[in-house]
């Protein structure tokens, strides 16, 4: 571990680690939103307008974050969502994010858009691994994507359901970094500003495997892709309806979680078409700028599911404190985002473990000061707003 990354004591001190490190490029494709970031600020107002209520005199030398899910322990209800950006942040940054969920007993979603295929993040990573669909329009290729996650021995498949079409991230455009990358006149400049990247990342992967591309793709569809700013080079769909789920779920034998859900009602029809789960979620802020703040629409979605299926919550988590205002209420579990890769982008493997292991103490001191010894028994109680 590098001395950067042990001295860095919060997800914020990581950011700004990055922030040095990377292309300004790819860290405002990591860091921002969309549009006017509405969103963005919108997912930090929401968990900063909640206070937690403290107890007092209670006794927590034995307080535990620990949770179930689909029938597996977590040391924390946390989980790593999908990043396709991983593996530009770290020389095979999926694998080293991987490694780090589970050094820590916690899942890790790998992307459609990684730039590590599937099967040698679970060889070369192992612990608990989710994978995360977008759905092409051409749909037996997604089918196929799959049944490659159910035979490499996924857990998890994560549906994202609020990318019907691209969102309107500006700055991918003015920054000029595309997948597959192209040097350009406009981030030759970008690149030349931070050598560490160029050399321990991009040169890295010419000199090795040649230019970063989407590995999960198959190998004609590969070949087809064309230079995109970043967030618009991927196939997807915009025709995905209900009945596509249907279809997914008669294809997955395993835990089946729809991400992007921000009504009640969806979350009700995701279920009844065969999920065993939500993820409340606006994809970070990155997507439709004027959408709900997920934490402000998880009460209503929560109550809709009436305990009888698992609800997680996307979006904004930098505090081991969002994390706790999100489980008390309701949510089973969160997924972190930025928060890992800002560590990956720091110090690979080491500087995301370092980040989940703040989170963890974080979340476990502040249910120490609130008086909660199990977060089990976390509820609306212990919040105002």
């Amino acid at each position: 571990m590098s001395r950067a990354v042990a001295t860095a004591y919060n997800t914020f001190d990581f950011r700004a680690l990055a922030k040095r490190r990377l292309p300004k490029g790819l860290f405002e494709f990591v860091d921002r939103g969309t549009e006017d970031e509405v969103a963005l600020a919108s997912n930090r107002a929401a968990f900063d307008q909640w206070k937690l209520v403290p107890r007092t005199l209670v006794d927590v030398s034995k307080r535990s974050a620990a949770v179930e899910l689909f029938g597996k322990a977590m040391p924390f209800p946390l989980a790593i969502g999908p990043t396709g950006a991983a593996g530009l942040m770290w020389y095979d940054g999926e694998v080293a994010l991987a490694r780090a969920a589970a050094q820590a007993g916690i899942p890790f979603t790998v992307a459609t858009g990684s730039l590590t295929s599937m099967e040698r993040v679970a060889q070369q990573a192992g612990g608990r691994l989710w994978f995360q669909l977008y759905m092409w329009p051409q749909k037996e290729l997604s089918y196929e994507l799959v049944r490659r996650a159910q035979a490499a021995g996924y857990e998890a498949l994560v549906v994202t359901v609020d990318t019907a079409v691209p969102s309107n991230r500006e700055y991918n455009f003015r920054n000029g970094f595309s997948i597959p990358f192209r040097f350009s006149a406009r981030n030759v400049r970008d690149v030349a500003l931070h050598p560490r990247w160029l050399c321990s990342v991009l040169l890295r992967y010419l000199a090795s495997t040649g230019m970063p591309q989407y590995e999960n793709y198959p190998a004609a569809m590969r070949g087809s892709i064309t230079a995109k700013p970043l967030g618009r080079a991927m196939a997807k769909t915009d025709s995905l309806d209900w009945n596509d789920l249907r279809e997914l779920r008669k294809l997955w034998t395993g835990p089946l979680l729809v991400k992007g859900i921000l009504h009640p009602d969806d979350a009700a029809m995701a279920v009844a078409c065969g999920a065993d789960g939500v993820i409340v979620s606006n994809h970070g802020g990155r997507m439709l700028d004027s959408s709900i703040a997920p934490l402000d629409a998880l009460p209503g979605i929560v109550e809709r599911m009436g305990g009888r299926f698992p609800v997680l919550l996307d979006s904004g988590i930098m505090r081991g404190s969002d994390a706790v205002k999100a489980i008390a209420l309701g949510a089973h579990a969160v997924l972190v985002g930025r928060a890992t890769l800002y560590g990956v982008a720091a110090g690979g493997q080491a500087g995301a473990e370092r980040v989940l292991h703040l989170l963890h103490e974080e979340i476990r001191r502040v249910l120490g000061l609130i008086g909660c010894p199990d977060i089990r028994e976390l509820g609306p109680r212990f919040l105002f707003r």
